[in-house]
């Protein structure tokens, strides 16, 4: 349980350090946008190479170079579908969700919060973290593509809205119709 034989030590020695190697080569050919926290689909990735890295070194029956052609295969499909998001709008639709505003001009939007399951007292967490201690001095908090909320303060003379353009806003329930 402890210790199960110097050969496989030895494995890791030897695979972990060229494995290591592969992979950084492949994301330095790949380029930046490989590792990026953008959307859950560049997290999903992300996840994989690193468990995909931990099978090459930690099991015998994967032989180093099928691991680093694993590796090379999920970073080329999330090379080919960034390609393709970037330059074809429903694919970009398909594998990235839009920023959510959950609260604006110093009122919860409390469809929104719901929907994106998020709750007030998050919302003042990251209030809080942006150095805001009351929401009436904030434009907007955003849910932003990768999770994180942004929290945009109010400045003089800016435009209230003007980094809002791409923020999906959950329409408000209409209180006057009778509920069905």
């Amino acid at each position: 349980m402890i210790f199960e034989s110097w050969s496989g030590l030895g494995r890791v020695a030897l695979v972990g350090p060229l494995a290591y190697i592969a992979l950084v080569a492949i994301l330095r050919i790949s380029g930046k946008r490989t590792l990026t926290k953008l959307n859950a689909f560049d997290l999903v990735v992300t996840v994989a190479l690193g468990s995909t890295l931990a099978t090459v070194l930690l099991s015998k029956s994967v032989a180093l170079v099928e691991g680093v052609l694993a590796m090379a295969l999920l970073v080329f499909f999330q090379f080919a579908i960034t390609w393709l998001a970037v330059r074809v709008p429903w694919v970009n639709g398909l594998i990235k969700s839009e920023p959510t505003l959950l609260l604006h001009k110093g009122e919860f939007l409390t469809q929104a919060l719901r929907a994106q399951r998020v709750t007030k007292d998050e919302v003042l967490s990251a209030l809080r973290a942006s150095g805001v201690s009351d929401a009436t001095r904030v434009n907007a908090v955003v849910l932003e593509t990768d999770g994180s909320l942004s929290v945009l303060k109010k400045q003089e003379g800016m435009a209230e809205d003007a980094t809002l353009a791409n923020v999906k806003r959950v329409p408000p329930v209409d209180r006057s119709s009778p509920s069905q």
